[in-house]
């Protein structure tokens, strides 16, 4: 019992340490911004939503707003940025998800996805479905309930009852496991997710952290990439469709 205290607590512990830069946004300056963004005067709406951005706050809401603004303003890449932001602080909204397709679909380059495992698809939209610190929360009520039913097995004079505590531990503490697993996962995919957004009108993507390495190929503005390594300036970046190269840090991104 000691031991699986030792084990879950700590991590639980880290899932509820403040998230960088989450509060909540000022709703007065928030809705000058909305208003100015209804009068069409979108590079004003941008300049105070993206004051609220840089102070630290974030919500789906916001990041939103700021891709919507962006898109008005005819920055493409900029917008799929924020609306991809956006998206992975509330991955099931409609309106986010149409306006990322749409931006998407300005984008010059066309490429053939290498397809997800759709267990690895499912366990991340699931873990995004909830907020990092509300499947800490989930793990940790299901842990305390099972600790209560692993009571009752030891301690009941019933063998019916102890068996059906045995098993309802069982339950909770995989639920427990679980959950912190999503919390984990969800931390992962909305603070580092190792994507990014080419920012750049064309950047060509080298076969060594240079300028003397070899061209192997040439992606634009708009196009969303995996960043797996960086060296000095430079990223080492995977495309969609699997191929590597590198890039400078300047022409990127990081959603």
């Amino acid at each position: 019992m000691k031991f699986l205290l030792k084990l879950i607590l700590p991590i639980c512990i880290y899932c509820f340490l403040p998230a960088p830069a989450v509060y909540c946004q000022t709703s007065s300056d928030f809705n000058k911004g909305v208003e100015n963004y209804s009068a069409g005067n979108y590079e004003e709406a941008l300049k105070i939503w993206l004051n609220i951005y840089e102070t630290g706050k974030r919500s789906a809401n916001l990041n939103y707003n700021i891709g919507n603004a962006y898109f008005k303003l005819g920055n493409v890449p900029n917008s799929i940025l924020f609306y991809e932001r956006a998206y992975l602080l509330d991955p099931s909204d409609d309106n986010i998800n149409y306006n990322l397709e749409i931006a998407r679909s300005l984008t010059v380059d066309r490429f053939q996805e290498i397809p997800e495992l759709f267990f690895v698809k499912w366990f991340n939209l699931i873990s995004l479905s909830l907020h990092g610190n509300t499947w800490s929360i989930i793990s940790i009520i299901a842990f305390v309930l099972c600790l209560g039913l692993l009571s009752l097995f030891i301690y009941s004079s019933s063998y019916s009852r102890k068996v059906l505590g045995f098993w309802l531990a069982v339950v909770f503490f995989v639920i427990s496991v679980s959950s912190i697993f999503l919390s984990l996962q969800n931390r992962t995919l909305v603070y580092d997710s190792h994507k990014a957004i080419i920012t750049m009108p064309q950047v060509s993507g080298k076969s060594s952290p240079d300028n003397s390495g070899t061209d192997l190929f040439v992606i634009h503005e708009g196009t969303k990439v995996a960043m797996v390594d960086k060296v000095g300036d430079w990223y080492e970046i995977v495309l969609s469709d699997g191929n590597k190269g590198w890039i400078p840090a300047s022409s990127l991104s990081v959603i």
